[in-house]
């Protein structure tokens, strides 16, 4: 069993930044890759950022050049730094663990507006 806890998450302005954390306990040697995803209202989950084990990391196109992922092993705990926010990043950022199963979180709000 893996668990994962979020945070991070709150209300910027469009150009602003914020970065996201997610902690990892329990079996967390067994974890492959860890992600990041978000869902905005009435639509579907995305992914955002992926980071493997190795550290190869995968981005979706629309957040490439301004989000970031990154892992601190000693902590457990991988990031996601987000800049140049814009308002259709607007949703709930879910984190992610992938074992032989996947493991979320409880999910963090980002709303960004002026």
């Amino acid at each position: 069993q893996v668990q994962l806890v979020e945070s991070g998450g709150g209300l910027v302005q469009p150009g602003g930044s914020l970065r996201l954390s997610c902690a990892a306990s329990g079996s967390i040697f067994s974890i492959n890759a860890m992600g990041w995803y978000r869902q905005a209202p009435g639509k579907q989950r995305e992914l955002v950022a992926t980071i493997t084990s190795g550290g190869s990391t995968n981005y979706a196109d629309s957040v490439k050049g301004r989000f970031t992922i990154s892992r601190d092993n000693a902590k457990n705990t991988v990031y996601l730094q987000m800049n140049g926010l814009k308002p259709e990043d607007t949703a709930v950022y879910y984190c992610n663990a992938v074992t032989s199963l996947i493991y979320w979180g409880q999910g963090t709000q980002v709303t960004v507006s002026s």
